[in-house]
């Protein structure tokens, strides 16, 4: 099987979108086995999402395993090599728009019998749970912040194998302490490409895009990532 870092990237993310958003959809769309089965679920599919995620990158070529633009700043900032970032968000981007197409048509028959279009869009995108926009920003940069510090010390720490499930234990965390504010997006591909999918779908009854609120989960991890960045390349 040829590999690569563009493919090992693409894949991985959308494995990671495919099974982070789908842990979503099955808990806030009707009729489904695991409807409202809560915030706990949703944390620990995500978790187990980004393990796999980074396993299945590597298995595809990309060692690095970013899946999340916000990571590939952090570290194009702290070691001044910006080579991948082009290349890397350009994968993660393209990643997340497949597997947020793949869980619409895993829920297809869900979409038509679940009439919250706010919760169709929750599949999808992100949301706050109290609208204050400088908040919203400040919960994404922080929680971007724990994460781009903690995968860097996993991988300084961790043996190598074992580091993928720690990442996941890691953004578990972060969304059972942190994740309340505003669904912890922490990754710009993981929020504006499915939102982009949930725009462009056929899906039964769907509303709006929020492009209102689309900005943060975007500019709040990146400003975090910048941040992480200069820390961890002054140490």
């Amino acid at each position: 099987m040829q590999t690569s870092t563009f493919l090992g990237e693409l894949v991985g993310t959308m494995v990671l979108i495919l099974l982070g958003n789908g842990v979503v959809a099955n808990v806030v769309l009707n009729k489904t086995k695991g409807n409202s089965s809560g915030w706990i679920v949703i944390t620990t599919g995500w978790a187990f999402a980004v393990c796999m995620g980074v396993f299945v990158a590597q298995k595809f070529g990309s060692q690095a395993a970013h899946l999340n633009p916000a990571v590939t700043v952090a570290m194009a900032v702290s070691s001044g090599d910006f080579s991948n970032v082009g290349p890397f968000i350009g994968a993660q981007m393209i990643g997340a728009f497949l597997g947020a197409c793949l869980v619409w048509l895993q829920y297809l028959p869900h979409w038509a019998h679940t009439p919250d279009q706010g919760a169709k869009l929750a599949a999808f995108g992100t949301d706050p749970a109290i609208r204050h926009t400088s908040s919203n920003l400040i919960s994404e940069i922080i929680g971007t912040l724990v994460l781009i510090v903690g995968v860097n010390a996993l991988y300084s720490e961790a043996n190598s194998g074992l580091a993928p499930v720690l990442v996941g234990v890691l953004v578990w965390a972060i969304g059972l302490s942190l994740g309340g504010s505003t669904g912890y997006g922490i990754n710009p591909a993981r929020d504006l490409a499915p939102r982009l999918a949930h725009a462009v779908l056929p899906i039964a009854g769907k509303g709006g895009n929020d492009w209102g609120y689309a900005w943060i989960p975007v500019v709040g991890p990146l400003i975090g990532a910048i941040i992480g960045g200069l820390i961890l390349g002054s140490m």
